[in-house]
């Protein structure tokens, strides 16, 4: 197996779970808000979420990338 394809098959799932992730920490945190908590929990909470989420993104370019290369390499 191809070098390109063992990162995007180890990139890509990681990406899209971190990318839910980020998005339900998100969400609960604009839930909190709206409840009314003290600032500090919902906008760590909101801070960290969007961590995550920006990591997930990473993630899943990098594997887009290793998979745009992977098929370059056979010609698809």
């Amino acid at each position: 197996m191809d070098q390109h394809y063992r990162t995007w098959s180890d990139l890509l799932p990681r990406g899209l779970l971190m990318i839910g992730a980020g998005i339900s920490m998100i969400s609960q945190a604009t839930a909190w808000n709206a409840r009314r908590r003290p600032i500090w929990q919902w906008a760590f909470l909101g801070a960290l979420g969007l961590v995550v989420l920006v990591t997930g993104v990473t993630f899943f370019g990098e594997a887009i990338k290793h998979r745009t290369l992977y098929e370059s390499k056979l010609g698809l």
